[in-house]
């Protein structure tokens, strides 16, 4: 293959649905595969693991039959995976699935992995558990409030977007802080830009916080009643699994843990699941809100599908663009810019 059609290839956009918990982006994506010949891959910290479906709202095997669906199912429960092992992940698939003339739809609520792939990553350094340790001893003295304090004297940008109470973020600004003399937002922006090409970035926003705060209730009972207790119980019962594996920092996998561990009844993990949710759905907004994006569609909207199809084909995405763009944009198709 010549090197002109896969620079014209490498220039077709990649599509990146996100938006808070709750949504509906799984349906809707499925609706945009109606209308274009997509694959979807997920962008989802939970979705990786196996064994994790109920809680997770993993989409169904009819749904993943009808569009191939990518980083899903990909690690053990005891396993981890990080952004940076995402980004790799994500940039190769998005060439594959352009190289077949289709539409790399990215789909998810995990905000971390969506900024990894598009600005890059830092050089982090590895974490020190003695350094951890000290900061730890101090908050225990102190308060993780004076710790925030602490971390705003040295890194007032990082300070700004990391929340008082986020114990686990305000201690890694510090370790990087300690460990290397630089604010970690400063080693962030030294990040290397992403190699994935255009990304057209549509961002689902809930028309009233009130109302998705109701649907994500209604989704965890939904989930009880369909097995996510017996789910975590069948995790919890491995002896590779314990309460500090990465997978179950998932929200409500934590909260019913700590039910099978004795910590609460039953009716206080629910509760802890529901508000850890909302927050949740709270966080996710607050990064979304730094963040830019091309299209903005309130939610839930029975015509957001059809909207973000004329927005595509407005942006040189249609069938036959792709057609064209797997054909090696023959003169019949450049009116595409492919």
């Amino acid at each position: 293959m010549d090197a002109e059609p896969q620079t014209r290839r490498a220039h077709l956009p990649a599509v990146c649905l996100f938006g808070p918990t709750g949504t509906g982006k799984t349906e809707l994506a499925m609706r945009l595969a109606e209308a274009l010949p997509v694959e979807i891959i997920s962008v989802d910290s939970a979705l990786v693991y196996r064994r994790m479906d109920v809680g997770t709202a993993k989409p169904t095997p009819s749904q993943r039959g009808a569009v191939p669906h990518h980083l899903i199912d990909i690690r053990d429960p005891w396993e981890g995976y990080s952004a940076g092992e995402f980004r790799q992940d994500a940039l190769r698939l998005i060439a594959t699935i352009r190289a077949r003339g289709r539409l790399p739809l990215l789909v998810g609520g995990t905000l971390l992995y969506f900024r990894a792939l598009q600005r890059g990553l830092a050089a982090m350094p590895a974490a020190d558990p003695a350094v951890r340790a000290q900061i730890a001893s101090e908050a225990q003295q102190a308060g993780w409030t004076a710790m925030h304090e602490q971390l705003a004297e040295v890194d007032p940008f990082a300070a700004g977007r990391i929340a008082p109470g986020d114990r686990q973020r305000i201690e890694r600004a510090l370790e990087v802080y300690r460990l290397t003399g630089q604010p970690i937002s400063a080693l962030q922006a030294e990040a290397e830009a992403a190699e994935g090409g255009r990304f057209l970035r549509i961002a689902l926003w809930p028309s009233e916080r009130a109302a998705l705060y109701e649907r994500l209730d209604r989704r965890l009972q939904r989930m009880l009643r369909e097995g996510f207790i017996e789910e975590v119980r069948v995790l919890h019962a491995l002896p590779q699994m314990s309460a500090d594996r990465p997978a179950i920092r998932a929200v409500g996998y934590r909260q019913l843990w700590q039910y099978l561990d004795g910590d609460c009844d039953l009716a206080e993990a629910e509760r802890r699941a529901a508000v850890a949710t909302r927050r949740l759905a709270k966080r996710q907004l607050t990064w979304m809100r730094a963040e830019e994006s091309d299209l903005r569609v309130s939610v839930p909207d029975t015509g957001a599908p059809e909207r973000i199809v004329r927005f595509l084909e407005a942006s040189g995405v249609s069938r036959r663009a792709l057609r064209c763009n797997m054909m090696g944009a023959p003169s019949e198709c450049r009116e595409h810019g492919v």
